[in-house]
């Protein structure tokens, strides 16, 4: 299957503490030259070395900014950040150093994938890192340049964690077809009310964008990936609270979140109001049949 920058597969971007599951397919990220790059497109993935901390294999890494400083000793200009889809396989977690399988994990044990969670004390900067022993389980989706715009779109943030002030998040906004057209077109229009007052509701959830607008058939509906910048956060925890349609209006807050699992929503899930629609930018506009044909898993939990 052909992937783009817009394809269903941006959903198998798994959070950076998140275990990968076994025969499953993920999107990684791999930084390297300018040059580099090019050689790796033509000719594909070479493994490295076996004396490197996990043994031989092709490093990659879940996290879009660790990519991105590799390699150390080249300008950013001359950097490019592969965004390539790993068929993990069987995979083997090493989160302690000297780990009794941490060379072994393939030659010995049979595993494809050796995983090193975040803040385990094996990679100096303690972020998270995954080492793919065959390279034919990688395929490159897009080579990017190393800038703020191309990293902030892959900043996705479970949907139980609190946003931090002044970040910038990936969300999505369920709609039907012939508005998703227009929001394309001309922007988000704010919704002049609802359950956090004026502005425009989205979603780090991607299950809770997908069932909009409510009663139509999924021919007919679109989840819009966006960007935004949330600027001041104001936590919305309990139905009637004091806030609950004032955070902009009377205190300044720039964006109001509502966490999973605390009786406000009726699915239960995560919602964002954001006031000011021109903190929001579409990344994409994706097709609900292709979302669930391409991941039955999400088919399965929208079942559930």
């Amino acid at each position: 299957m052909d992937v783009n920058p817009d394809s269903p597969y941006y959903i198998n971007l798994l959070d950076r503490k998140s275990h990968p599951e076994d025969q499953r397919e993920y999107v990684m990220f791999h930084g390297c030259s300018k040059q580099g790059a090019e050689l790796i497109k033509r000719e594909g993935f070479k493994p490295s070395s076996a004396d490197r901390m996990l043994g031989a294999g092709v490093y990659v890494s879940r996290d879009i900014r660790k990519a991105c400083k590799y390699p150390l000793d080249v300008p950013d200009s001359e950097k490019r950040v592969l965004k390539v889809r790993v068929d993990v396989g069987k995979v083997k977690v090493i989160d302690m150093q000297n780990h009794p399988m941490q060379k072994t994990w393939h030659t010995v044990h049979g595993f494809d994938t050796a995983w090193v969670p975040p803040n385990v004390g094996i990679v100096l900067c303690n972020e998270e890192e995954d080492c793919v022993y065959d390279p034919k389980r990688i395929k490159v989706i897009e080579v990017m340049k190393v800038t703020e715009d191309n990293l902030s779109q892959y900043d996705h943030l479970q949907s139980g964690v609190t946003p931090e002030d002044s970040h910038v998040y990936v969300m999505y906004h369920g709609t039907s077809k012939q508005i998703a057209v227009d929001i394309q077109r001309n922007g988000f229009k704010p919704s002049k009310d609802g359950m956090l007052g004026a502005g425009v509701y989205l979603s780090r959830d991607i299950r809770k964008a997908i069932k909009y607008p409510i009663g139509a058939d999924d021919s007919d509906r679109m989840v819009l990936k966006v960007k935004v910048n949330v600027g001041k956060v104001k936590v919305i925890k309990c139905q009637r609270h004091p806030m609950q349609k004032t955070w902009h209006t009377e205190h300044g807050f720039d964006t109001a979140w509502v966490p999973p699992g605390v009786g406000m929503v009726p699915s239960n899930q995560e919602e964002d109001c954001v006031f000011d629609p021109k903190r929001i930018k579409v990344l994409a506009m994706l097709k609900v049949p292709n979302l669930k044909n391409v991941n039955p898993w999400l088919k399965h939990l929208l079942q559930n």
